[in-house]
């Protein structure tokens, strides 16, 4: 369906909800607001500059900027001036980065990356990748033809290819002025930390203990790199986890929680709506789980 000659949408004719969306912007009326959305939305801003308000945190955006948030992640854009670009949303039930993350090993890079900030700086040679994909995605939404569904996913892991390859190269090259500086191993060795053991330990003073550190200094390292709390990144780590089995199993609540650490699951399920904005089964409910027989194709 094309809503004008700057919207495409696709809808689920089953669910009625959105399935893949495409659309551009001139303003700002789109994301100057609180979002939380129960689809993935990546947004590439092609003029603008503002502030960017996401999870704990805030950010400084600017042209040529690709945002990039999961179902349910808080975003705001703040500006003064209009913006304009591209967004692309699509629901996991459409594309699930969780299943084809050998694919497009975008989720934990592009996606669900706690200790990077939520964008990636688009070059000229990807730039004009990205132009190329999008209008060959508003060609397929205005010609509806056979097999459009696999067609979009194809131009949205070429997409979602690109943005990632660029993230990771730019976190790599990002890594190297600090080498000389203590405080990256630090960062490295916490970030380990958080991996290894976000299930058992929950605590800001676990972290400190295992890195053999004061509290209050790693706190302000943290701070100071990742822009966020020792709190913040283990919640977000926590819920990253807990979103994708809510997705891609039919565990019960209660037995999620116990696998990340919570004996009470209504503690747990009070600690999931306090940091996603939904509880456990709604989450579930609208963003849906994962089914044997693979993702459901929408005609």
């Amino acid at each position: 369906m094309t809503d004008s000659q700057n919207t495409f949408t696709l809808v689920d004719p089953v669910s009625g909800n959105l399935a893949f969306k495409l659309f551009l912007f001139e303003d700002n009326s789109y994301f100057d607001h609180l979002q939380r959305n129960n689809y993935f939305s990546v947004i590439w801003v092609k003029e603008g500059s503002g502030k960017l308000k996401s999870d704990f945190s805030e950010y400084d955006f600017e042209e040529n900027n690709l945002l990039a948030f999961t179902p349910y992640q808080p975003f705001m854009l703040s500006t003064e001036k209009p913006i304009s670009g591209v967004a692309i949303q699509f629901h996991p039930d459409f594309f699930c980065i969780h299943k084809h993350h050998k694919e497009v090993s975008c989720s934990g890079i592009l996606f669900d990356n706690i200790y990077h900030p939520p964008f990636v700086r688009i070059d000229e040679v990807s730039a004009a990748t990205f132009n190329v994909v999008i209008d060959q995605v508003r060609a397929e939404m205005q010609n509806k033809g056979l097999a459009q569904f696999e067609i979009l996913v194809s131009y949205l892991k070429i997409f979602l290819i690109t943005a990632s390859r660029l993230k990771a190269e730019q976190q790599e090259l990002s890594r190297h002025p600090d080498d000389v500086n203590k405080e990256p191993f630090i960062l490295q060795n916490l970030q380990e930390a958080i991996e290894a053991h976000y299930r058992t330990k929950h605590s800001a003073s676990n972290y400190a203990d295992m890195l053999n550190i004061s509290a209050k200094a790693l706190a302000r390292i943290t701070k100071t790199h990742f822009n966020k709390t020792i709190s913040n990144l283990i919640a977000e780590r926590i819920i990253i986890e807990a979103k994708r089995e809510l997705y891609l199993t039919n565990k019960p609540v209660k037995e999620i929680a116990w696998e990340l650490g919570y004996d009470d699951e209504y503690y747990f399920s009070r600690f999931f709506k306090t940091n996603a904005d939904v509880s456990p089964q709604m989450y579930r409910d609208t963003v849906g789980f994962g089914r044997a027989s693979g993702d459901q194709h929408i005609n």
